[in-house]
């Protein structure tokens, strides 16, 4: 009985202490948020009720201010160190709850364990004061050791139980312990996180700042292996941007003390914009380009797919006379020879004729003039030679 009344009255003592230890917790959060205005002005006292000047420097308002925050300080950390005092108190108190209880628990089995004995002997004495009287009856001594064992089984048990008392106090010990550990490890990290994380703000901040381009135009001093790209990376801008306002391509070296201009923010805004501009006027000239050279493959295609129709339907007509396609009159024979090779070189069959008018530069022949109106049209659509005048005439 004594044992559980210890045990009872350790665990009220360790429910009482979780409650003030929340309380404190509490009242320490509620100081932390900030008071009101009114809360945070103290009293004046009867010295200091004589009439003050209505006008206060902003200095003396900041140097008050400051004060005031010291103070609210101070008395948080005076407020956590009498809870960590607290918890110290705490965890003593519960450590010597708990180690009297231990105590009176092994005392209490010492006490069980020298009764039983004394309680053994006593039998065994009696046993032997009896042992020359013989008994009339098998029952009597069967009862005597049925009682001795109930009695040792009885205390047995009652053994156990306190031992398992005793765990499941220990464990509840523990477990508030680890408790009280862990959360006390979650705020200080908690409490590292969130200055890492503000220390890294500021930090970003000032380089962001640190790196942006300057409020006005600056001249710069080139030094050793500074370059377009290092530069602009330094102060933050498209290498383009910076190349354009020195008049510069973005892959030309700089050379060693050559001054540049480091444009401002509203220029690199400015060449952005102008950069933006050309780059789509290029992929707008481009975009044409391809679907000019789209068309002219289609229509080169197209245009021999009718050459080779119409061959073929020449060739099933077996129709008479040659044709073939004028693309050129030179006025002399060296020009005229010239003018053959850029087209021997797209893949014709190219002849020079030289008339009165001048030397005539004729692709083919064909036979048949269906077959050299095709041809006409393939000369004519193709981009390697680039022309346009070809018409068909009568070769023999």
């Amino acid at each position: 009985m004594n044992f559980s009344r210890q045990a009872l009255l350790g665990i009220g003592m360790i429910i009482g202490g979780s409650v003030m230890l929340y309380a404190m917790v509490q009242q320490i959060g509620d100081s932390n948020e900030p008071q009101p205005a009114s809360a945070m002005v103290d009293k004046p006292s009867p010295e200091q009720e004589s009439p003050q000047p209505l006008t206060t420097d902003i200095e003396t308002e900041k140097r008050i201010l400051a004060e005031k925050q010291k103070e609210r300080a101070a008395r948080v950390a005076e407020q956590e160190k009498r809870a960590q005092q607290f918890l110290t108190e705490q965890e003593a108190a519960e450590a010597e709850a708990l180690a009297k209880a231990r105590a009176e628990s092994q005392q209490y089995m010492a006490s069980s364990a020298a009764a039983a004995e004394e309680s053994d002997k006593s039998d065994a004495e009696k046993n032997d004061a009896t042992a020359p009287i013989k008994k009339t009856s098998a029952a009597e001594s069967a009862e005597s050791e049925t009682n001795t064992g109930d009695q040792q089984k009885a205390a047995q048990a009652q053994q156990e139980a306190q031992r398992q008392a005793a765990i499941k106090e220990q464990a509840v010990a523990k477990k508030l312990a680890d408790s009280k550990k862990e959360a006390e490890a979650k705020r200080q990290a908690d409490a590292r996180k969130k200055a890492d994380a503000t220390a890294e703000k500021k930090q970003a901040a000032a380089e962001a700042a640190k790196n942006e381009p300057p409020k006005s135009p600056s001249d710069y001093q080139v030094k050793r292996g500074d370059g377009l790209i290092k530069l602009a990376r330094q102060y933050n801008m498209p290498v383009e941007v910076l190349a354009q306002a020195n008049n510069l391509s973005p892959s030309t070296s700089l050379q060693l003390g050559q001054n540049i201009t480091i444009p401002s923010r509203k220029q690199v805004e400015r060449l952005a914009r102008e950069a933006a501009a050309a780059e789509q006027v290029r992929e707008d000239k481009r975009q044409k380009e391809e679907a000019l050279a789209k068309k002219s493959a289609d229509a080169k295609r197209e245009a021999q797919q009718k050459l080779s129709e119409a061959r073929k339907e020449v060739k099933e007509t077996d129709a008479k006379g040659s044709f073939g396609v004028q693309v050129a009159l030179a006025n002399d024979q060296a020009k005229a020879d010239e003018l053959a090779k850029k087209f021997k070189s797209a893949g014709y069959q190219v002849k020079t004729s030289p008339t009165s008018r001048g030397v005539r530069v004729i692709i083919g022949p064909e036979r048949g003039k269906v077959a050299a109106l095709a041809l006409k049209d393939k000369i004519n659509s193709d981009p390697k030679v680039n022309t346009t005048s070809a018409w068909v005439l009568y070769w023999r």
